[in-house]
């Protein structure tokens, strides 16, 4: 670990101007890439002391041996400076989007003689015009499909071009009219090519006045009685009509404009961009990445920008970019795109409209993709190996934690506490096993007391399932046993496991490893549980937010494990489920509150024959003034709910009236 004082450099060999700057390892690597307004205030902000610096940006600077920079004149030059250099060097420290997948690309060959239609993935060619990316190869394949009868490029490969124009004979979609067959003559290099750069028009959105084109054609075909033409050219707009229908208009105004949006959590972030064309989604695209660096929201959208439009074509790069977040500053990036577009870059956050709902869903895909990822890479049976063993022995157990439970407490404002418990084994979520617990032992806001009251209650019944099969008896009980005279064993089968059902009894089954969320405090307070029931063979970590801290009992100290441990992803992705469910169930309980009523009261009365009761009468007031008679009128209601449903209401204090505050009349309801 080197000391960064060593390799310093004096205050005056700084520029106060902007450039972008190189840290290097002990190697002569690069290890990290970046840039500044001002590299003199940018570089001193890296040599303070060690304990201000955020954790990622202290482990670069230690692992760093020497620092340099380059001095630019202005800071979109700095932007693009950086991007390249880090394409170039690859820095282990640097934020580098990855993508999920190889999209495929459909893709028109302007470069050659003969354009050609073709799916396409992997680095841009140039010459090579690009429209998606898509999700799917067949969904490109089915545009192409639908618009080949109205664009009849060629989409043969070079082999079988070069053997139909020697046999003079062109291939079935020649015959078939989805190729204009250039190999055979039928048209001219020029005339093919128009019908690509057509076939490009329409793809890039320019789809309007083309089809007016064709209806017009179309009608002055059916005038001179050319009918047959008439009806091919009906055909046409009818493809090309469905093609387009494969893709709804999500915005209004044919807007040409690309949707970025953000998931993140401490150690990975997901980026989904929706590319919109003619107000059509045209493509869709996403990437993951690590965290390895401590950047905001803002200057990942920063890097997602660079990673999308660093190499692409003018034409790739539309007039408005949607963002959840500006870079800081922003005005080199717009200058930056507008650059490279070759015209205006409107790169915004929308405030509102169909913009706004739109961008709000990209983020939605960008969630579930995220997901996608760590659930993807936790069902690898070797990955969860090696983090399992890496828990171990981070954590000094004498074995891999197969059985690991964690706890977490949920409230809105210390109301409807309540607590969480997810199990994990070998790695994968067991969803039967997890718990909820409604806290019972005190009202208010206090997580820890809380945390204490739900391993309390949890080990109990583990306890008490040991003390029926025998495994957790009284001392006195156990001495007999040894001496012979311990009686006939209980008939109780397997441990853990009911005589008459053979199913695992709830809580039977004790973990290696107890999780909890939070730091030390949630820590002591599981711990002291445990040791009040007498439990001493189960390990107590709890994690931390927001460094990802491990804390473990009786420690001043937490245990970091490595950004890139399989490990540490492990424990944070069971205590970011046992978060999700604990935040499910509060929600689920304060919405039953929230929609409680006199009727819930009515002993059994269900959900379908309240609905129903309400349906007949109309409301609450109408039913309460309701004769039995009349109530039992309503289908499923016999005399004696109808009995209790009149005694409720007549018990249950109605609801005070509707007041007009501008007239003070009374409404009815």
């Amino acid at each position: 670990m080197a000391d960064p004082s060593s390799y310093r450099p004096k205050p005056g060999q700084i520029p106060d101007s902007p450039g972008v700057y190189r840290f290097r390892d002990e190697h002569g690597r690069v290890i990290y890439v970046g840039k500044a307004k001002s590299l003199r205030q940018r570089l001193s902000s890296y040599f303070q002391d060690l304990a201000g610096l955020h954790q990622r940006t202290r482990t670069m600077v230690t692992t760093a041996a020497s620092v340099e920079w380059t001095v630019v004149a202005t800071e979109v030059e700095a932007l693009q400076l950086e991007y390249t250099w880090i394409k170039q060097y690859d820095p282990r420290f640097n934020v580098k989007y990855r993508d999920d997948k190889s999209y495929p690309s459909l893709a028109v060959t302007l470069n050659e003689e003969y354009p050609r239609v073709q799916v396409m993935r992997g680095p841009k060619r140039k010459g090579v015009r690009y429209f998606g990316p898509y999700a799917h190869a067949w969904a490109i394949r089915e545009t192409v499909d639908l618009m080949l009868r109205a664009f009849p490029v060629r989409t043969c490969s070079a082999g079988v071009f070069k053997r139909s124009a020697q046999i003079g004979r062109p291939c079935l979609l020649g015959y078939i009219g989805k190729c204009s067959a250039p190999c055979v003559g039928r048209v001219t290099a020029a005339e093919h090519r128009e019908l690509a750069e057509e076939f490009c028009d329409f793809m890039a959105g320019r789809t309007g006045a083309y089809l007016k084109r064709l209806e017009r054609q179309m009608h002055d075909a059916a005038e001179e009685m050319e009918y047959e033409k008439a009806a091919r050219l009906r055909d046409d707009i009818g493809a090309l009509q469905s093609a387009m229908e494969k893709n709804a208009v999500v915005l209004a105004d044919a807007t040409d404009a690309d949707l970025i949006a953000l998931a993140e959590d401490e150690l990975e972030a997901a980026v989904q961009i929706f590319h919109v064309r003619g107000g059509r989604v045209r493509g869709q695209r996403g990437w993951v990445t690590d965290r390895v660096e401590a950047v905001d929201t803002a200057g990942l959208v920063e890097h997602a920008l660079q990673q999308l439009y660093g190499d692409e074509q003018a034409e790739a790069i539309p007039r408005e970019v949607l963002v959840p977040a500006l870079p800081q500053p922003a005005g080199p990036v717009r200058e930056w795109l507008t650059e490279r577009r070759g015209a205006r870059v409107d790169l915004r956050v929308p405030q509102r409209g169909d913009k706004k709902d739109l961008l709000a869903t990209v983020a939605r895909n960008a969630q579930q993709a995220l997901v996608l990822h760590k659930t993807k890479r936790a069902s690898d049976l070797t990955t969860r190996s090696r983090a399992l063993e890496e828990i171990a022995e981070a954590l000094e157990l004498d074995s891999a934690p197969l059985r690991i439970e964690c706890y977490d407490i949920s409230h809105l404002q210390g109301e409807d506490v309540v607590g969480s418990m997810v199990v994990f084994e070998d790695g994968l979520a067991r969803k039967s096993e997890y718990r909820r617990f409604e806290i019972k032992g005190f009202t208010g806001q206090d997580d820890v007391r809380a945390m204490h009251e739900v391993i309390t209650r949890r080990f109990r019944r583990y306890v008490q399932e040991k003390q029926k099969t025998g495994e957790w008896g009284d001392p006195e009980a156990e001495a007999a046993a040894e001496r012979g005279h311990g009686g006939e064993p209980a008939a109780e089968g397997p441990a853990g496991r009911d005589p008459d059902t053979g199913r695992p009894r709830k809580f039977a089954y004790p973990p290696q490893l107890v999780v909890v969320d939070g730091g030390q405090p949630q820590v002591a307070a599981a711990k002291r549980a445990l040791g009040e029931l007498g439990v001493d063979d189960v390990a107590v970590v709890g994690l931390a937010k927001r460094l990802e801290e491990v804390w473990l009992p009786d420690s001043d100290d937490p245990v970091i494990l490595p950004r890139s441990s399989e490990g540490l992803y492990m424990l944070q992705r069971v205590r970011d489920e046992a978060h999700r469910f604990a935040i499910a169930y509060q929600r689920k309980k304060r919405a039953k509150s929230m929609k409680a009523g006199p009727l819930d009261d009515v002993p059994g009365l269900g959900e379908s024959r309240r609905r129903a009761l309400l349906k007949h009468f109309g409301s609450v007031k109408r039913l309460r003034a309701a004769t039995i008679d009349q109530i039992c009128e309503v289908p499923g209601i016999g005399r004696k709910t109808a009995e209790n449903i009149a005694a409720t209401l007549a018990q249950a204090a109605p609801a005070a009236p509707a007041v007009n505050t501008a007239t003070g009349e009374i409404m009815d309801e």
